[in-house]
């Protein structure tokens, strides 16, 4: 009997327990050598473990969602999930799972490229990515015509190390305040101090975008932005003090877990600026608010995960000095839709 040619199809309701069992192996397969392949991001020491959101309520998943499938001979033997982020017409890549001892890296490419299609199909202005140097993942997406613009650290505090307890005064007084739609423009001019103009262009914010980071959008982009969905988020920017108020020296997000998924800190900083204050605060907001829901003080379940990015220096420092370790090394990428041209402009004119 001749077995039925592999299909790639959008996932049904039917496919989710599958699709989670196919998950949990992609994440535990810890083996170079093993048939099942994944992005590899830091899922096992940091707990940031894609297969639990298929656990969670149907009603996680929002509807602009996509989640594909590779069926072959009935069953299901490849996978990937992609947000959407409507604002920014961005689709994320958020996992790509597959089995097969010598046809996953196959299986793998055309889900990326139906996925590529699809999206083109729907709009999708760019597709961002984020994976582990390992079982050909850069390679593969490489041939699918993505680029590579930058790497991650991924840092880890576990759940045993202390969290800091920083009040609002001192934190006054390390002129750190809540975020608010009017300094957009200071944290566009702060993120373009701080970011190689290649990845600036690439990343391509709009002032718009800044005025509500980590709400509506997800900005500044990070390998880990997708579990901010499962996050109360904040944002809080500290000014510079030789500017009288009027620039920004460093930004920090905040994600406080809803679910069994660590806590999430983001922080962007002048290189020559302690971050110091802004790593404590963050680490204080996530005691204060779990604390304060399940009755306990200066402690976390989950831990605290952050990226850094390697032009970020000496961030990753300031994180290691408040208990974090370096658990991965990630790489972006990003393929665009659209062709780039030059914007037209005027010239003067000589008589």
């Amino acid at each position: 009997m001749s077995s039925r040619p592999g299909r790639v199809r959008g996932a049904r309701l039917t496919d989710l327990a599958a699709l989670g069992e196919l998950s949990r192996l992609s994440h535990q397969s810890d083996d170079r050598e093993s048939s099942v392949r994944s992005l590899g991001l830091p899922v096992s020491r940091s707990q940031v473990s894609v297969f639990r959101l298929f656990r969670l309520p149907l009603g996680a998943f929002r509807p602009s969602d996509q989640l594909y499938v590779y069926e072959e001979d009935g069953r299901l033997a490849g996978l990937a999930r992609v947000e959407r982020d409507p604002q920014r017409d961005e689709w994320t890549i958020v996992e790509l799972d597959a089995v097969g001892i010598h046809d996953a890296g196959d299986i793998r490419l055309r889900l990326v490229q139906h996925l590529l299609r699809d999206g083109a199909r729907r709009g999708a202005v760019r597709f961002h990515v984020a994976c582990a140097d390992s079982g050909g993942n850069i390679e593969l997406l490489m041939q699918a015509g993505f680029i590579t613009y930058g790497q991650e650290h991924i840092l880890y505090q576990a759940p045993e190390v202390p969290l800091p307890r920083v009040t609002a005064d001192e934190a006054a007084r390390a002129g750190i305040r809540p975020a608010m739609p009017l300094d957009a423009l200071p944290l566009s001019r702060l993120y373009a101090r701080v970011t190689p103009a290649p990845v600036a262009r690439i990343e391509s914010y709009r002032l718009p975008d800044w005025e509500r980071p980590g709400q509506q959008v997800r900005i500044p982009r990070s390998s880990l932005a997708p579990i901010l969905r499962f996050a109360e988020v904040e944002t809080f920017v500290q000014e510079d003090s030789g500017k009288n108020g009027s620039e920004l020296a460093g930004m920090l997000q905040v994600g406080v877990a809803r679910e069994e998924q660590p806590h999430y800190l983001r922080v962007m900083a002048l290189p020559d600026h302690d971050a110091s204050a802004l790593v404590r605060y963050g680490l204080s907001i996530v005691g204060e608010r779990t604390g304060a829901s399940r009755g306990k003080a200066g402690r976390n379940d989950a831990g605290v995960i952050t990226p850094v990015r390697t032009y970020e220096a000496p961030l990753d420092r300031c994180f290691e000095e408040c208990g974090f370790t370096n658990v991965a090394t990630v790489t972006l990428l990003m393929k665009e839709a659209l062709v780039r041209v030059a914007e037209p402009a005027l010239v003067p004119a000589i008589r």
